[in-house]
This record gives C-alpha cells, structure tokens and sequence, in this order.
C-alpha cells in the first residue's frame, strides 16, 4: 500500500502550473488521483494546445488561463503555489517574481542555469518564507531512499566510497540531448546541470553533511557528429537510404511506436499541437526537429562524462554519465564502507557484511495509485508531489527532503564539476 503524508486536510491545496509540458502534465496528474488534497486552480503556457488540454482535465476555469506567467505575478495571489515547469533557462524569473508573491514553488529541476541565478532563488523564497521543493524526484524513490536509512543505520560502517552510473539510454540520449530540448547549451544548459544534477545531489546527500573538497571532471560529446554520419545518410530519417541499419532512427524511435499503439513519452513530446497518431508523427518527423539525423543536428552537450569527488573525512566518489546502454535511466550504486559494501541494481538493494560474510537484499514498496501517471521517474514523481503538498499544507518545511540550502549546495557542486571540466583541471570547492 502507498503512504499519503498528510491525509487529514480541511480544503485542498490550490496551484496553479506554470508549463503545461510533460513535467507539468505529470505533477499535476496529482490531482486527478487526489482532489480532496490538491486541486489545480490556474494554468499558463504559451501552447495552447498544451493550456488547453490540461484545462480541459482539471476543468480550470478561463479567467485562470494565461499565455504568459507574468499575468499571474500582476494579479492579486489566487492559490497555495505553484509548480514551475517551465524550460531550464526560463526558471529563474518565474520562481523569483511568484515567491515574492507569497507562493510555495515547486521547481523542476535544474533549479536555475546559472549558480548566481539558483542563489537569488534560494534567498528570495527564506527572505518570503516560502517553501521551495526543487524537483530532485530521486530523493522520492523508495528504494533510493531506503539507501540514505541504511547508511544512518550504520550497516556498512564509515562511507568510504560512493561509485554512481546513470545509463541515460541510447534512444532517450537521441530523443532529449540530440534532437531535443536539451541538445544544445545556449538554449538550455550543459548534459551534467540538466541530466544528472539530481545524481550528484544524491551522492551529496549519502555523504552525510561531509563537504566536498575537490572535483575534477572528464566529458565530451562522442559519436553524435558530422564526421560519424553514415555514407548515403540523408540530412532527415524518413528519406533516408540506410535508416534501417541505424539505431537512432527516428522511423523507429517514434513511427514504429505509434504504429504499435504506442502514444506516451517520446512519442508524445513530438507533436505539440496535436494527439500524436500516424499522420501527426510523420509530419512532425518531416518538418519538426525529432526528424533530423542525429548526425546534422545542432546539438553540442556532452554525451559522456565523469566527475570524481573528494569528501571531508577521506570519502571519496565517482559519477559517470553515459548515453550508450541498453537500460534507461536505471541507476546503478556501489557503497563501500568500513563494514560492508551496499550496492544497487535500480531495483534491489543488496549489502554484504564484512563480518558475517553474508549479504541481505533490501527492497521497498514502490506502489502508487493505478490512476496516477507514473511514467518518467515512475512512482518518485508521486511521492515528490505528496511531500509537497503535504508541506503546503501543514506549512512544515521539514516533509521535503531537500531544503533550499542543501539543494543549492549539490547545485553549486554541479556547476564546479563542469567547471573542473571546462578548465581541464581539479577545482577547490567553494565553502559557506
């Protein structure tokens, strides 16, 4: 069974979604499963095919819908908060202007592009007292969150070393760093900030309020270039002589899924102003960006890319970040310590004893209501959603996981390993 945070509220908790993209759609999805805790009273994005179809299943009314987020910073404060959903380099000023409103923001992640821009988040939310929960859903995972319990439990004794993977997926790496949103750095942010920021805030937060030290970092974009694009490829899939020969094919990436039934992520990011069905997808992928070979793209953020820490106390860690594996998004963990190693599948955890000689799997109850539109991180987006709205409600600060200094603090530790890498050299971290 799942775990609601705070069952007894007099009246839902009001928001209004600032981004009516798939994250928004996700997070909001909340309400559906539970209206007498949350209830979405607003929306605004410049799609109207988004606004729309997201009012439609919230039934908002049309004096809350709006096409800019400014209309709802120059009206008299109308809900609880808001879930800021917005793209990567248009966070900053929405969650800035609606917190001085007086709104609790739930920001999805990275919190802001530049370090200078996440510090003015995270002081103008403690200056309004506001509650701000960046969306780092790993946190939210029961079994990743089960790791953090059996660290303070003291079953591998002292952390010595953290080694961390993230397999971002060969076709989820095509779909999002190479055709999509996040391919390029000017229009978003680096692979590091906007993949696997919420990563390096988990190995923060295994490090148990050990600072880290020093970071270096190694990464560059491979394979996804000119100079790799297939003999006889054309500059877009479908009149492509040799697409059947290539894996990143878009005919197969998002036409064949269709074709199948198949309407969710990625097929549905494609077409955004229309249900994606077969002749939508392949007018989207004749003219849109998702149909471009992945080797004449615009994109230039890393497709590879390790970064190594030094903790107080001696800890040291490793992360790496790749786009070519079978498995997506399916972390995988390695916790050495004095006593034992603990290590995670993306499924179970396991932990040998040194002392005993024998290990003991771990699991946890990942079920979350059929209703709720679990795709994406899965059931960490739900309980993200319910610790914020439990937090809202009871105006305890204390239910989220990750308060504004401590996720300023694995931010900050982002854009130093980036750095290091940029500088070709170890950067000394920056203290409080």
């Amino acid at each position: 069974m799942y775990m609601l945070l705070g069952c007894n509220m007099p009246s839902p908790v009001k928001v209004i979604v600032v981004g009516a993209g798939s994250r928004g759609e996700t997070y909001s999805d909340y309400a559906s499963v539970h209206p007498e805790r949350l209830q979405v009273v607003g929306i605004a994005d410049p799609r109207a095919f988004a606004r729309t179809k997201l009012q439609k299943r919230h039934k908002v009314a049309d004096e809350n819908m709006f096409d800019d987020w400014r209309c709802i910073a120059e009206r008299e404060k109308f809900a609880d908060a808001v879930f800021i959903c917005t793209p990567d380099r248009l966070h900053k000023d929405p969650a800035v202007a609606l917190a001085k409103k007086g709104y609790h923001i739930l920001l999805e992640k990275p919190m802001a592009v530049t370090l200078e821009d996440c510090r003015e988040i995270t002081e103008t939310c403690i200056q309004n007292g506001v509650i701000l929960t960046v969306c780092h859903v790993l946190r939210y995972d029961p079994i990743i969150s089960k790791i953090k319990t059996l660290i303070d439990s003291g079953v591998v004794g002292d952390v010595l070393h953290i080694q961390h993977l993230e397999p971002v997926g060969y076709y989820h790496f095509a779909h999002s760093f190479v055709r999509g949103n996040w391919r390029n750095e000017a229009e978003s942010s680096f692979a590091l900030l906007a993949k696997s920021c919420h990563d390096l805030d988990l190995i923060n937060h295994w490090a148990g309020g050990r600072k880290c030290l020093k970071v270096s970092s190694f990464g560059s974009l491979s394979h996804f270039r000119k100079e790799n694009q297939p003999s006889g490829a054309a500059s877009r899939c479908l009149d492509c002589s040799v697409e059947s020969d290539c894996p990143y094919s878009a005919k197969k990436i998002y036409l064949d899924r269709v074709k199948q039934g198949w309407v969710s992520w990625p097929v549905s990011v494609i077409c955004s102003n229309s249900t994606p069905d077969i002749e939508s997808v392949t007018e989207a992928l004749k003219t849109g960006p998702y149909g471009r070979c992945v080797y004449e793209c615009d994109n230039d953020v890393c497709s590879n890319q390790v970064v190594n820490m030094e903790f107080e106390g001696g800890l040291t860690a490793s992360f790496t970040m790749v786009a070519f594996t079978e498995e997506i998004c399916e972390r995988k963990t390695s916790i050495c310590g004095s006593r034992g190693e603990l290590s995670y599948s993306g499924r179970e955890i396991q932990v040998f004893d040194f002392l005993t000689q024998k290990s003991t799997k771990h699991v946890a109850n990942k079920t979350v209501p059929e209703a709720f539109n679990s795709g994406g991180h899965g059931v960490a987006d739900y309980h993200l959603v319910d610790a914020f709205i439990s937090a809202v409600a009871r105006n305890d600060p204390l239910l989220i996981q990750s308060g504004p200094k401590e996720t300023l603090a694995s931010h900050r530790l982002v854009f130093e390993a980036e750095r290091a890498r940029l500088e070709n050299r170890v950067v000394v971290c920056e203290t409080d």
